[in-house]
């Protein structure tokens, strides 16, 4: 988990408008953007595609073009950036991104949202400290993930 800077104002709640979707009101599969080579990125990833039975979300990394095409430009530093969630109600970020993730995912992982019960600025300020820090602590890999096969239907590039 990183901290991409999706930029947000107060009246959105941590979330920027998700484009042509939530224009249309048409259904869009979630998408969980990721730093395709941050240790600990990937390991959120692969927790959620263990956990994600149904099929729900979709992936892609914050340096692929899915990336490029729907979010705002991301800032030249990586340690900024951050998991972007996207669904039909908006694009989140941050502590809100992870959170709705695991609302999301439904079972006990919807105890953890729990945590949005801490005020934003406590759970964004401990998300930043990670998402600072992630690439000494949990390692960068030299290229973004590959998909397994099984796995390819689920990642935009």
């Amino acid at each position: 988990m990183n901290s991409a800077t999706v930029p947000a104002s107060p009246e959105t709640d941590g979330r920027v408008a998700s484009g042509a979707a939530a224009a249309h009101h048409e259904p869009e599969p979630p998408i969980i953007f990721f730093d395709g080579v941050c240790g600990l990125c990937n390991r959120f990833v692969d927790t959620v595609l263990r956990a994600d039975r149904k099929g729900i979300f979709r992936f892609a990394p914050l340096q692929g073009e899915t990336a490029k095409v729907l979010l705002t430009p991301l800032p030249e530093d990586d340690r900024t950036w951050s998991v972007v969630y996207r669904d039909a109600q908006g694009t989140f970020r941050e502590s809100d991104a992870v959170l709705r993730v695991l609302r999301r995912l439904g079972g006990w992982w919807r105890v953890l949202a729990v945590l949005e019960c801490v005020p934003r600025p406590i759970r964004d300020g401990v998300y930043r400290l990670v998402a600072r820090n992630r690439y000494r602590w949990f390692g960068k890999r030299p290229a973004c993930r590959l998909p397994t096969p099984e796995e390819r239907a689920r990642f935009l590039p």
